[in-house]
């Protein structure tokens, strides 16, 4: 796993280095219980405290009385064997989303993008290995299409990680791709360390980035950074759309100019 607190990335994305702390201040049972929040996913919906315990580096009988604490704040359910995350756990990504600047300064941006082609615009920002889509336009024309705030995908797949990995210092992407596994989802993703650094390389240089069927067949993304006045990157505004609708260059000339205009208007913002 890529671990973000070695990198110099925007803080707002990244958790502050811990270390950095007062050991007076560091509260190591917060720690843990987050831990073990973050040890669900889709691939273990349902743990026992044993298994909850491998994951997470501790005792069975500390995992049992943190998820047993979780169960009686409401975040967790149980059948006193089996532990399941609960719906009241969505109160912390949603305290997020309502409270967050970025959403809500880059969110008119996204409408005015929609507006002016009838895609759907989206905001994302890098957390680790994943991109986190935070934001996203309202279309009547796509109410159930593409992607919900809070949907998480690999970094690489994505035009809005590919955009943000691509506006990094080369050291930190080198680090980066030393310290990721490139997971292949279709033929088309790039699934070489060298392959990929030559993509962000081209990226950086042009300043956007695209990714065809990388992560799903048939669909085509495009994202600009969103950087500061130091040119440090806060995420990325993106499009995806399906490929056979438009030629890349047609999808590009169309969408670009309107995407990039937004990006320069937010950049003093930021």
């Amino acid at each position: 796993m890529f671990d973000n607190r070695t990198t110099n990335l925007e803080p707002a994305l990244h958790p502050s280095d811990p270390t950095s702390l007062d050991a007076r201040d560091w509260i190591a049972g917060l720690e843990k219980g987050l831990s073990i929040i973050e040890a669900f996913d889709a691939a273990h919906t349902r743990l026992t405290a044993t298994e909850a315990g491998v994951r997470c580096n501790m005792t069975r009988t500390a995992a049992r009385r943190y998820l047993k604490t979780l169960a009686h704040l409401g975040y967790v359910g149980t059948d006193g064997k089996l532990f399941w995350l609960m719906p009241r756990i969505l109160r912390l990504g949603h305290a997020y989303l309502e409270s967050a600047r970025l959403p809500r300064l880059v969110q008119p941006f996204l409408q005015r993008i929609t507006a002016g082609t009838e895609e759907i615009a989206y905001l994302g920002v890098v957390d680790g290995d994943d991109t986190v889509f935070i934001a996203r336009s309202d279309s009547h024309r796509h109410t159930s299409n593409g992607y919900l705030p809070g949907s998480r995908m690999q970094v690489q797949v994505t035009a809005a990680g590919l955009a943000v990995l691509a506006s990094m210092d080369e050291a930190v992407m080198d680090q980066w791709l030393d310290s990721h596994e490139l997971r292949a989802f279709t033929s088309y993703t790039i699934s070489s360390k060298t392959a990929l650094r030559q993509e962000l390389i081209h990226f950086k240089r042009q300043g956007w980035a695209v990714s065809e069927q990388q992560l799903e067949l048939n669909f085509r993304g495009i994202a600009v950074p969103l950087l500061d006045r130091n040119n440090v990157a806060h995420g990325a505004i993106s499009v995806t759309m399906p490929i056979n609708r438009e030629v890349t260059d047609h999808a590009l000339h169309r969408l670009l100019p309107v995407m990039q205009e937004a990006a320069r208007n937010l950049r003093p913002l930021l």
